[in-house]
């Protein structure tokens, strides 16, 4: 049973109907309660860093996805949901992340490309395997964000993504997991990252 967190700054329709597709067993959580027996949680993010962590807080699930992560159980972020997973962002202010991965979020560079990022670009796979299993190094994605992550730590990066810079797309350590990209609008190669997720052996 995978479930996917309805926090109030999420948009869960697409990535829920794209799990439902791949035939996973998929329940919207509102409460935090609701995870205990999960065997997957799915983490999705729309919006601005520190009021999605602040529905976060404010809705119970900080500790509970801390102490799922401690117990094993796989969870995956999805674009601000990625974000969430490392230590702070400084969008629109300093807040505090969840903090399960070393690392900070920062805005893309004034003098760089366009801001946000959107469309389609490449995923430059560093470790294969895993959230990545079938997926070609050069593979395409689509995208949608103004913020990315620095300073992780490079063994934690599954592939890169360059918009100006090299930045982690995707990353990966134990059970924690997360995708820049929105797999959901990313057509096949996003279902083939989904799959690998729901067929993960916790």
């Amino acid at each position: 049973m995978i479930a996917i967190i309805d926090y109030g700054a999420g948009n869960l329709r697409s990535v829920r109907n794209a799990l439902v597709h791949l035939g996973a067993d998929v329940i919207t959580v509102t409460q935090p309660e609701q995870l205990e027996g999960a065997e997957k949680i799915v983490l999705p993010g729309v919006g601005a860093f520190g009021a999605g962590m602040n529905a976060l807080r404010a809705t119970g699930f900080e500790e509970p996805i801390k102490q799922a992560v401690k117990n094993g159980v796989p969870l995956l972020g999805i674009c601000l949901g990625l974000q969430y997973l490392f230590e702070s962002s400084d969008e629109m202010g300093q807040h505090r992340g969840l903090g399960l991965l070393p690392g900070r979020v920062t805005r893309f560079p004034a003098d760089g490309p366009k801001v946000p990022h959107i469309g389609w670009n490449q995923l430059h796979i560093r470790q294969a395997g895993g959230l990545l299993a079938g997926v070609e190094s050069g593979a395409y994605a689509y995208f949608v964000h103004s913020y990315y992550v620095e300073g992780a730590n490079p063994a934690d990066v599954l592939a890169t993504t360059d918009y100006g810079l090299d930045y982690p797309s995707v990353v990966g350590r134990g059970s924690v997991w997360g995708i820049q990209p929105h797999p959901e609008k990313s057509q096949g190669i996003g279902l083939r990252i989904l799959k690998n997720f729901v067929e993960m052996q916790p």
